[in-house]
């Protein structure tokens, strides 16, 4: 899973972006939707921290540590006859899952964590150099790419 800050979209509801992203899942409660609310923001918060390079809140680490400590999805291969565990996924797997992923990534001190260099939005740097400036090439990253050009061809004309 890749991280993002804004991984639940507040308008669309936890249940519909879960059911997006994992098989089986449970009808999501009020419940639920509360507790997404309190980790998308301490992540939200922690990813920030990270990216400006300032102090991460407490009590954001320990939200995301409470709900990365509960039982998460259990891994399974397709193929088989029988299906091992629960038939459905609580919704409270579901973000224990969210919440170890995000662990994995604030927890690794390799810098890839940052702000885009066009719209200032935080990102995770996934790529196999590690050293994307850009949020998406599709917006951002064009958006750059096409400004330079232009300069260039200005430049060229001028002359």
């Amino acid at each position: 899973m890749t991280l993002s800050i804004d991984f639940i979209d507040r308008a669309s509801g936890v249940g519909v972006w879960l059911a997006g992203r994992f098989d089986r899942l449970a009808p999501a409660t009020g419940r639920d939707a509360a507790d997404a609310e309190a980790l998308s923001a301490a992540i939200e918060r922690l990813v920030v921290a990270t990216a400006d390079e300032t102090t991460r809140h407490a009590d954001d680490v320990d939200t995301v540590n409470l709900f990365a400590a509960t039982p998460d999805v259990p891994p399974a291969l397709e193929g088989g006859h029988r299906r091992a565990g629960a038939a459905t996924v609580r919704v409270s797997q579901a973000l224990s899952s969210i919440a170890r992923d995000a662990v994995a990534i604030l927890a690794a001190a390799d810098g890839r964590i940052r702000r885009c260099a066009g719209c200032g939005r935080v990102f995770h740097d996934d790529s196999r150099t590690g050293n994307r400036r850009w949020c998406s090439m599709l917006t951002c990253g064009n958006r750059a790419k096409v400004a330079a050009f232009r300069a260039r061809t200005r430049s060229a004309q001028s002359t």
